[in-house]
C-alpha cells in the first residue's frame, strides 16, 4: 500500500512542520480517510526517528550559533533599524550593505542544504524508495522526468567507468522539487541531485558533510549538481569527473 502520488511531498512537509495551517488541516483530514497515506506517514515518522538516532543525526556546531548571534548584535556600522530588514530585500542606496550581508549568510545556508542532501540520501536507502523508475536505460530515465519538473536534467549510464545507472526519482530539496539520479559504485549508492542553479553574489564556502558521507557540488550550464554517497571521497570525485565529461556540451 502506498501514498497518493499527489500527497507524497505534502506528507514530508507535514512531518517537517513546513505546511501552513490550511494545508496542515487538509493533510491531517486526508490521513484519516486514506489508509495508504496513513501507512506512508507512519513509515516516514519511523524513518525520521531512525535518522535522528546517535551516529546518523548531525548537529550544527555551537560555533555556528555564536556566529549567528554575533551577526544579529547591534554595531555602529549596522544600526538596529537596518538590521531588521532581510539582506535580499534591500535595494537602491542599501545595495552595498546587502552584498556585504550576503557573504555572512552563505555558509549557514550551505550547511543546512548539505544536511538536507545527506538526509535525503539516507532516507532513500532506508525507506526502500531509492527510485521511482528503475532501469539502467538512460533513454527511459531521461524522458520519465518530462512534465514532472520544469527543467531537463542530463542522464547518462556510466557503467563502463564503474558507476552503473540504477534509475531516477523525484525528491524535495532547497524548497523545490528536484531530480535525483541514482548510480552504484560496487555495493554503495550514489545519489545525484539536480536542479536549476541559483545566481549568487559570491560562491558559497561549503561546510564539511556529516561524518561517513561525501558531497561533491558542481555547476554545469544552467544546472547545479550535488553528488552524495558514503563511498570513498576519491570515488565520488571520479564519478563527478566521469559524469561531467559524458555530459559536457
Amino acid at each position: 500500500m502506498s501514498a497518493c502520488p499527489d500527497k507524497e511531498l505534502l506528507l514530508h512537509g507535514l512531518l517537517d512542520g513546513e505546511l501552513d495551517a490550511a494545508n496542515v488541516q487538509a493533510v491531517e483530514g486526508h490521513l484519516k480517510t486514506c489508509p495508504g497515506c496513513a501507512e506512508a506517514y507512519r513509515d516516514l515518522q519511523a524513518l525520521h526517528a531512525r535518522i535522528a538516532a546517535p551516529g546518523i543525526a548531525y548537529a550544527a556546531p555551537e560555533s555556528l550559533r555564536a556566529r549567528l548571534e554575533a551577526m544579529a548584535a547591534p554595531t555602529p556600522a549596522r544600526p538596529a533599524r537596518i538590521r531588521t530588514a532581510a539582506p535580499w530585500a534591500l535595494s537602491g542606496v542599501f545595495a552595498a550593505l546587502a552584498a556585504s550581508l550576503a557573504v555572512m549568510v552563505v555558509q549557514p545556508t550551505t550547511l543546512a542544504l548539505q544536511d538536507q542532501l545527506v538526509a535525503s540520501h539516507v532516507r532513500s536507502t532506508l525507506a526502500q524508495h531509492l527510485v521511482d523508475v528503475e532501469t539502467s536505460d538512460r533513454h527511459t530515465v531521461k524522458p520519465w522526468f518530462n512534465g514532472k519538473i520544469d527543467f531537463a536534467p542530463p542522464v547518462v549510464d556510466l557503467a563502463d567507468q564503474g558507476f552503473p545507472l540504477v534509475g531516477g526519482r523525484l525528491d524535495y530539496l532547497d524548497n523545490r522539487v528536484v531530480a535525483a539520479e541514482v548510480f552504484r559504485r560496487n555495493k554503495h549508492v550514489i545519489n545525484l541531485f539536480v536542479w536549476p542553479a541559483k545566481t549568487s553574489l559570491l560562491p558559497a564556502r561549503e561546510a564539511a558533510p556529516p561524518a561517513g558521507y561525501s558531497v561533491v557540488h558542481w555547476r554545469q550550464g544552467s544546472l547545479q549538481f550535488w553528488a552524495v554517497s558514503d563511498v570513498d571521497p576519491r570515488d565520488l570525485e571520479a564519478f563527478h569527473q566521469a559524469f561531467a565529461k559524458a555530459t559536457h556540451s
